[in-house]
């Protein structure tokens, strides 16, 4: 089977179990902190399918780049942000749209639940984001071991979680 055969049939299963509401209104690099917004679970689904979230602190969220159109795929090596200063990697090393599912996972704080919705802080998806899945963040589900990762990074996402009124 070509992979993009597995991709449409994968696709054709996979739907949004929620939508972002309010927070960000544009996608943009840094100044991600500090928003609030709404993680509005579909009313297809009976609200116990939530009981219990309000004891954790964060979410994994899954969501789709759907602004991102698949003519952004960029499937060779290129420097992050475009920034020389910073090496060449490959598609699969970054972190943003250009990925060829266009999906991003996401670590939101839990600030309080109202029926169906999920009030959160620090989402880096934007208004309208759909969600494909959402779970508590489990501590002892994080990384096992010494976490490594080369300096650029962390120079890359200096203000990433600013609020941009620092």
């Amino acid at each position: 089977m070509l992979v993009s055969e597995f991709a449409q049939r994968f696709t054709k299963q996979v739907v949004a179990v929620a939508t972002v509401i309010g927070g960000h209104s544009e996608p943009r690099d840094d100044f991600q902190g500090g928003i609030e917004s709404i993680i509005r679970l579909n009313r297809d689904y009976p609200l116990e399918t939530l009981e219990g979230i309000e004891e954790f602190s964060h979410l994994v969220v899954t969501w789709h780049f759907h602004q991102a159109s698949p003519d952004d795929v960029s499937l060779h090596a290129r420097s992050p942000r475009n920034n020389p200063l910073w090496p060449r990697t490959g598609t699969f090393v970054h972190r943003n749209h250009r990925r060829p599912n266009q999906l991003a996972i996401s670590y939101p704080r839990i600030l309080r639940r109202e029926g169906h919705d999920l009030h959160v802080t620090d989402l880096d998806a934007i208004h309208g984001t759909p969600i494909i899945d959402l779970a508590p963040y489990f501590t002892d589900m994080g990384p096992r071991g010494e976490v490594r990762e080369p300096a650029w990074p962390s120079e890359m996402l200096r203000k990433y979680w600013h609020s941009g009124t620092e």
